[in-house]
């Protein structure tokens, strides 16, 4: 078993996995450092959300490696993994999951009261990621009561509210309007990047993409290029990541 680079707080090595005898990924193998926000990018089909729940121990691979800093995520048993997502990643799935019976910010502070955070912390940062999102106003609402594009800012501060280690976004703004999109994409990079949090987000619009660090494009399961894009001014400094397939 090959160990993992010292700088990297995401790595996987030659991932393969099937759906029905079907591929999904190829050999596909990324590194990703701390603070990074990697654009995975490629038409439906193309492996991204397969790549995404490999890395973050939804799925385990038929072979190859994913390690988190120094742990084995591809050896871990199920309720390990499980611990690992709840208490260490983020998700944000395309469609808006969301607790029928709870409030709005109860919805955003739920993975903090899932960990014992205090009920007054948990809104706190609940609410303040709500407002960044420009949701705020709806914090005592029901996700009944919300169109679909403002379940899915809920969502998103879910993600963002514990500061996750690694943030996964698969298709974030699906169901937010284009004139929305660039304005939580940005709000969503932008903290990501003043709270350290790495991001792996699988997308397959270009303008999107570009708003990583690198862009990684998939097709058909495999890797096929490596795009590193200029460094923002905040980001100016930032050694980039090295991809290998």
């Amino acid at each position: 078993m090959e160990a993992p680079p010292d700088d990297a707080v995401l790595w996987a090595r030659a991932l393969h996995f099937q759906y029905n005898g079907s591929p999904a990924l190829t050999g596909v193998s990324l590194e990703v450092r701390e603070g990074e926000i990697v654009s995975v990018a490629g038409p439906r089909g193309s492996g991204k959300t397969t790549l995404l729940r490999c890395l973050s121990g939804q799925l385990a691979p038929e072979d190859g490696e994913v390690w988190f800093n120094s742990l084995p995520v591809h050896t871990l048993r199920p309720a390990a993994r499980e611990r690992l997502r709840r208490e260490r990643f983020g998700w944000i799935d395309p469609v808006p999951v969301l607790v029928p019976e709870l409030t709005v910010w109860e919805n955003a502070a739920l993975p903090l009261l899932l960990r014992g955070v205090a009920r007054r912390s948990a809104k706190g940062a609940a609410v303040e990621w709500l407002e960044r999102l420009d949701i705020g106003g709806c914090a005592r609402k029901r996700p009944f009561a919300l169109c679909q594009a403002d379940r899915q800012r809920v969502a998103i501060a879910r993600a963002l509210a514990p500061s996750p280690a690694v943030l996964f976004a698969d298709e974030p703004t699906a169901p937010l309007h284009r004139a929305d999109r660039t304005h939580v994409l940005r709000t969503l990079t932008t903290a990501a990047r003043s709270h350290g949090i790495t991001v792996v987000l699988a997308t397959a619009d270009p303008d999107t993409a570009a708003l990583g660090d690198r862009t990684v494009s998939l097709l058909d399961g495999r890797c096929v290029d490596t795009v590193q894009l200029p460094p923002a001014a905040e980001t100016e400094g930032r050694t980039a990541c090295s991809l290998s397939v």
